[in-house]
């Protein structure tokens, strides 16, 4: 599914986001100012956009533009919509 670039680009991600999330909850049990929580926060949630938009760019090059390829595109367009709006909401 993934090049080795690919996988261990996300992999290295998801181990910071894993960290940022320790992190947080640290941040509560120590009681920290609620803002500098927030910010961490909004800090882990764009880092996690970002790993989701390296994945989703994957399938659409590969998944999506093989089906396309193969004339059976339309169950995987409508699935890739489908996660998009998932995702935006």
């Amino acid at each position: 599914m993934f090049d080795d670039k690919i996988k261990k680009d996300v992999q290295t991600r998801l181990a910071k986001i894993e960290g940022q999330i320790r992190g947080i909850s640290n941040m509560v049990a120590d009681e920290k100012y609620c803002i500098d929580i927030i910010n961490q926060i909004t800090a882990t949630r764009r880092a996690l956009d970002k790993v989701a938009m390296i994945i989703l760019k994957k399938h659409i090059n590969s998944c999506v533009a093989k089906a396309i390829k193969s004339d059976n595109s339309e169950d995987i367009v409508n699935e890739l919509i489908s996660v998009i709006d998932k995702y935006i909401k």
